[in-house]
Protein backbone atom coordinates (compact mmCIF):
# COMPACT_ATOMS: atom_id res chain seq x y z
CA UNK A 1 0.00 0.00 0.00
CA UNK A 2 1.38 3.64 -0.92
CA UNK A 3 1.69 6.19 1.58
CA UNK A 4 -0.81 8.24 0.14
CA UNK A 5 -2.96 4.99 0.21
CA UNK A 6 -2.27 4.44 3.91
CA UNK A 7 -2.89 8.06 4.48
CA UNK A 8 -6.51 7.95 2.91
CA UNK A 9 -7.29 4.80 4.57
CA UNK A 10 -6.09 6.36 8.15
CA UNK A 11 -8.35 8.89 7.35
CA UNK A 12 -11.54 6.81 6.38
CA UNK A 13 -10.87 4.82 9.31
CA UNK A 14 -10.47 7.42 11.77
CA UNK A 15 -13.52 8.97 10.16
CA UNK A 16 -15.67 5.74 10.47
CA UNK A 17 -14.64 4.87 14.13
CA UNK A 18 -16.44 8.17 15.19
CA UNK A 19 -19.37 8.25 12.86
CA UNK A 20 -22.45 9.15 15.02
CA UNK A 21 -25.04 9.55 12.42
CA UNK A 22 -25.91 7.10 9.29
CA UNK A 23 -23.73 7.15 6.13
CA UNK A 24 -26.34 8.78 3.76
CA UNK A 25 -27.64 7.79 0.16
CA UNK A 26 -29.77 10.00 -1.44
CA UNK A 27 -30.68 8.39 -4.72
CA UNK A 28 -32.30 10.72 -8.09
CA UNK A 29 -33.92 8.29 -10.75
CA UNK A 30 -36.71 7.99 -13.35
CA UNK A 31 -37.14 4.46 -11.09
CA UNK A 32 -37.21 4.88 -7.78
CA UNK A 33 -39.28 1.22 -7.49
CA UNK A 34 -35.85 -0.13 -8.37
CA UNK A 35 -34.31 0.66 -4.90
CA UNK A 36 -33.31 -0.59 -2.76
CA UNK A 37 -33.42 -3.56 -4.66
CA UNK A 38 -30.37 -5.18 -4.27
CA UNK A 39 -29.56 -3.30 -1.50
CA UNK A 40 -32.60 -4.45 0.54
CA UNK A 41 -30.39 -7.75 0.96
CA UNK A 42 -27.36 -9.67 3.17
CA UNK A 43 -25.39 -7.33 4.54
CA UNK A 44 -26.44 -3.81 2.86
CA UNK A 45 -30.36 -4.96 3.72
CA UNK A 46 -29.34 -5.66 7.20
CA UNK A 47 -27.67 -2.62 7.93
CA UNK A 48 -29.90 -0.25 6.30
CA UNK A 49 -32.42 -2.23 8.64
CA UNK A 50 -30.52 -1.09 11.60
CA UNK A 51 -29.89 2.34 10.93
CA UNK A 52 -26.03 2.37 10.10
CA UNK A 53 -26.80 3.86 6.46
CA UNK A 54 -30.32 5.12 4.95
CA UNK A 55 -31.38 5.68 1.82
CA UNK A 56 -33.61 8.47 0.41
CA UNK A 57 -34.93 8.11 -3.48
CA UNK A 58 -35.89 11.06 -5.44
CA UNK A 59 -38.30 10.32 -8.25
CA UNK A 60 -36.61 12.58 -11.41
CA UNK A 61 -40.49 12.66 -12.94
CA UNK A 62 -41.91 14.53 -10.11
CA UNK A 63 -39.92 17.48 -10.77
CA UNK A 64 -40.99 17.41 -14.86
CA UNK A 65 -42.60 19.90 -16.50
CA UNK A 66 -46.13 20.52 -17.98
CA UNK A 67 -48.68 18.08 -17.40
CA UNK A 68 -47.21 15.43 -18.73
CA UNK A 69 -44.05 15.82 -16.73
CA UNK A 70 -41.35 16.28 -19.00
CA UNK A 71 -38.06 15.95 -18.21
CA UNK A 72 -36.07 15.03 -21.40
CA UNK A 73 -35.88 17.27 -24.95
CA UNK A 74 -34.15 16.12 -27.96
CA UNK A 75 -30.06 17.45 -28.31
CA UNK A 76 -29.63 20.99 -29.77
CA UNK A 77 -26.93 20.44 -32.98
CA UNK A 78 -28.98 17.45 -33.80
CA UNK A 79 -28.04 13.67 -33.18
CA UNK A 80 -30.42 11.11 -31.56
CA UNK A 81 -31.55 10.03 -28.09
CA UNK A 82 -32.80 12.97 -25.59
CA UNK A 83 -30.94 14.68 -23.10
CA UNK A 84 -32.24 15.24 -19.61
CA UNK A 85 -33.43 19.14 -18.78
CA UNK A 86 -31.34 21.04 -16.37
CA UNK A 87 -34.07 22.98 -15.03
CA UNK A 88 -35.65 19.07 -14.11
CA UNK A 89 -32.41 18.30 -12.76
CA UNK A 90 -31.95 21.36 -10.92
CA UNK A 91 -35.01 20.94 -9.55
CA UNK A 92 -34.49 17.79 -8.02
CA UNK A 93 -31.29 17.76 -7.24
CA UNK A 94 -32.29 21.02 -4.66
CA UNK A 95 -35.26 18.55 -3.16
CA UNK A 96 -33.00 15.74 -2.46
CA UNK A 97 -30.37 18.05 -1.16
CA UNK A 98 -32.52 19.43 1.71
CA UNK A 99 -31.81 16.11 3.56
CA UNK A 100 -28.56 15.60 3.05
CA UNK A 101 -25.59 17.02 5.00
CA UNK A 102 -24.08 20.16 3.26
CA UNK A 103 -20.25 18.42 2.60
CA UNK A 104 -22.68 14.82 0.88
CA UNK A 105 -20.54 14.19 -2.32
CA UNK A 106 -22.49 14.71 -5.50
CA UNK A 107 -21.94 12.20 -7.80
CA UNK A 108 -23.19 11.27 -11.40
CA UNK A 109 -22.74 7.86 -12.72
CA UNK A 110 -21.49 8.06 -16.03
CA UNK A 111 -19.62 6.25 -18.82
CA UNK A 112 -17.18 8.97 -18.87
CA UNK A 113 -16.50 9.65 -15.46
CA UNK A 114 -13.68 8.34 -13.26
CA UNK A 115 -13.34 5.43 -12.42
CA UNK A 116 -14.60 3.68 -9.46
CA UNK A 117 -11.63 1.60 -7.56
CA UNK A 118 -11.02 0.48 -3.79
CA UNK A 119 -9.84 3.84 -2.64
CA UNK A 120 -12.30 6.16 -4.24
CA UNK A 121 -14.89 3.76 -2.32
CA UNK A 122 -12.53 4.56 1.24
CA UNK A 123 -12.66 7.47 0.43
CA UNK A 124 -16.77 7.96 -0.04
CA UNK A 125 -17.00 5.54 3.28
CA UNK A 126 -15.11 8.57 5.44
CA UNK A 127 -17.91 11.32 3.92
CA UNK A 128 -20.95 11.93 5.46
CA UNK A 129 -23.15 10.78 2.38
CA UNK A 130 -23.03 10.64 -1.31
CA UNK A 131 -25.81 12.10 -3.88
CA UNK A 132 -26.20 9.70 -7.05
CA UNK A 133 -28.00 11.05 -10.14
CA UNK A 134 -28.91 8.36 -12.28
CA UNK A 135 -29.16 9.43 -15.63
CA UNK A 136 -30.95 7.88 -18.77
CA UNK A 137 -31.31 8.49 -22.41
CA UNK A 138 -28.22 9.94 -23.79
CA UNK A 139 -27.53 11.33 -20.27
CA UNK A 140 -27.79 15.18 -18.65
CA UNK A 141 -27.97 18.56 -19.83
CA UNK A 142 -23.42 19.65 -19.27
CA UNK A 143 -24.71 22.91 -17.80
CA UNK A 144 -26.53 20.87 -14.40
CA UNK A 145 -23.14 19.14 -14.25
CA UNK A 146 -21.23 22.01 -14.27
CA UNK A 147 -23.47 24.32 -12.29
CA UNK A 148 -24.73 21.38 -9.50
CA UNK A 149 -20.57 20.46 -9.36
CA UNK A 150 -21.72 16.63 -10.30
CA UNK A 151 -18.50 14.92 -9.73
CA UNK A 152 -18.90 11.72 -12.78
CA UNK A 153 -18.22 8.42 -11.74
CA UNK A 154 -17.78 5.75 -14.28
CA UNK A 155 -18.15 1.76 -13.05
CA UNK A 156 -16.35 0.57 -16.20
CA UNK A 157 -15.69 0.59 -19.79
CA UNK A 158 -19.39 -0.52 -20.77
CA UNK A 159 -22.89 1.31 -21.13
CA UNK A 160 -25.63 0.69 -19.04
CA UNK A 161 -29.17 1.46 -19.63
CA UNK A 162 -28.98 3.92 -16.71
CA UNK A 163 -27.36 4.93 -13.54
CA UNK A 164 -29.34 2.63 -11.47
CA UNK A 165 -27.49 -0.36 -11.36
CA UNK A 166 -24.19 1.62 -11.46
CA UNK A 167 -25.17 3.27 -8.07
CA UNK A 168 -26.32 0.25 -5.86
CA UNK A 169 -22.99 -1.12 -6.96
CA UNK A 170 -21.53 2.10 -5.71
CA UNK A 171 -23.77 1.65 -2.68
CA UNK A 172 -22.87 -1.56 -2.19
CA UNK A 173 -19.11 -0.92 -2.37
CA UNK A 174 -19.14 1.75 0.52
CA UNK A 175 -21.84 0.24 2.64
CA UNK A 176 -19.47 -2.62 3.05
CA UNK A 177 -16.84 -0.53 4.80
CA UNK A 178 -19.02 0.96 7.24
CA UNK A 179 -18.68 -0.09 10.81
CA UNK A 180 -20.47 -2.91 12.18
CA UNK A 181 -21.62 -4.23 9.04
CA UNK A 182 -19.30 -6.96 9.06
CA UNK A 183 -19.02 -9.29 11.38
CA UNK A 184 -15.34 -9.33 11.24
CA UNK A 185 -14.56 -5.59 10.91
CA UNK A 186 -10.72 -6.58 9.73
CA UNK A 187 -12.09 -8.95 6.95
CA UNK A 188 -11.70 -6.84 4.30
CA UNK A 189 -8.05 -5.39 4.46
CA UNK A 190 -8.03 -9.19 2.46
CA UNK A 191 -10.21 -7.77 -0.35
CA UNK A 192 -8.82 -7.41 -3.56
CA UNK A 193 -7.15 -4.00 -4.53
CA UNK A 194 -6.77 -3.17 -1.02
CA UNK A 195 -3.19 -3.57 -1.17
CA UNK A 196 -2.53 -2.76 -4.88
CA UNK A 197 -2.94 -6.69 -5.07
CA UNK A 198 -5.82 -8.91 -6.42
CA UNK A 199 -6.65 -11.30 -4.11
CA UNK A 200 -4.98 -14.80 -3.25
CA UNK A 201 -6.62 -18.30 -4.13
CA UNK A 202 -9.04 -18.99 -1.23
CA UNK A 203 -9.89 -22.98 -0.28
CA UNK A 204 -12.68 -24.42 2.35
CA UNK A 205 -13.49 -28.15 3.05
CA UNK A 206 -13.62 -30.59 1.60
CA UNK A 207 -9.45 -31.01 1.83
CA UNK A 208 -9.91 -33.26 -1.28
CA UNK A 209 -12.08 -32.67 -4.03
CA UNK A 210 -12.51 -33.64 -7.68
CA UNK A 211 -8.90 -35.17 -7.68
CA UNK A 212 -7.87 -32.17 -6.19
CA UNK A 213 -6.36 -31.58 -2.79
CA UNK A 214 -5.87 -28.36 -1.05
CA UNK A 215 -2.17 -27.07 -0.98
CA UNK A 216 -0.14 -28.60 1.85
CA UNK A 217 1.00 -25.03 3.13
CA UNK A 218 -2.64 -23.98 4.02
CA UNK A 219 -2.84 -27.07 6.29
CA UNK A 220 0.32 -26.32 7.86
CA UNK A 221 -0.77 -23.83 10.60
CA UNK A 222 2.35 -21.81 9.66
CA UNK A 223 1.20 -18.40 10.03
CA UNK A 224 3.93 -16.50 8.56
CA UNK A 225 4.68 -19.13 5.66
CA UNK A 226 0.55 -18.92 4.85
CA UNK A 227 0.96 -15.44 4.78
CA UNK A 228 4.01 -15.17 2.56
CA UNK A 229 2.84 -17.79 -0.18
CA UNK A 230 -1.27 -16.17 -0.06
CA UNK A 231 1.64 -12.59 -1.17
CA UNK A 232 2.89 -14.13 -3.41
CA UNK A 233 -0.25 -15.94 -4.79
CA UNK A 234 -1.53 -12.71 -5.15
CA UNK A 235 1.28 -11.09 -7.16
CA UNK A 236 1.30 -13.85 -9.51
CA UNK A 237 -2.12 -13.66 -10.33
CA UNK A 238 -2.29 -9.79 -10.35
CA UNK A 239 0.77 -9.95 -12.77
CA UNK A 240 -1.09 -13.22 -15.09
CA UNK A 241 -4.51 -10.66 -15.50
CA UNK A 242 -3.93 -7.12 -14.62
CA UNK A 243 -0.63 -5.58 -16.33
CA UNK A 244 -2.09 -2.22 -14.96
CA UNK A 245 -2.27 -3.40 -11.50
CA UNK A 246 0.84 -5.01 -11.30
CA UNK A 247 3.13 -1.77 -13.10
CA UNK A 248 1.21 0.19 -10.28
CA UNK A 249 2.01 -2.45 -7.54
CA UNK A 250 5.52 -2.19 -8.95
CA UNK A 251 5.89 1.74 -8.74
CA UNK A 252 4.94 1.70 -5.00
CA UNK A 253 6.98 -0.65 -3.40
CA UNK A 254 10.14 1.00 -1.49
CA UNK A 255 13.88 1.02 -3.15
CA UNK A 256 15.52 -2.84 -3.11
CA UNK A 257 18.89 -2.53 -4.32
CA UNK A 258 21.95 -0.67 -3.33
CA UNK A 259 21.76 2.83 -5.66
CA UNK A 260 18.60 3.97 -3.65
CA UNK A 261 17.01 2.47 -7.40
CA UNK A 262 14.14 0.59 -7.09
CA UNK A 263 14.56 -2.56 -8.87
CA UNK A 264 11.51 -3.37 -8.62
CA UNK A 265 10.01 -0.70 -10.71
CA UNK A 266 11.46 -2.41 -13.80
CA UNK A 267 8.42 -3.71 -16.09
CA UNK A 268 7.22 -7.51 -15.39
CA UNK A 269 5.12 -9.59 -17.34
Amino acid sequence: MTEQNQSTSAQSISAQSTRKTPWQAAVLTLFPDMFPGVLGQSLAGKALQSGIWSLDVTDIRGHGVGVHHKVDDPPFGGGPGMVMRPDVMAAAIDSAAQAMPADARRIYLSPRGKQLDQALVRELSAASGVMLVCGRYEGLDQRIIDQSGLMEISIGDYVLSGGEMAAQVLIDAVVRLLPGVMGNPDAHHQDSFEDGLLEHPLYTHPREWSGVTVPDILLSGDHGRIATWRHEQAKQITRDRRDDLWQKWLLSQPSSDGDGKNSNKKPLK
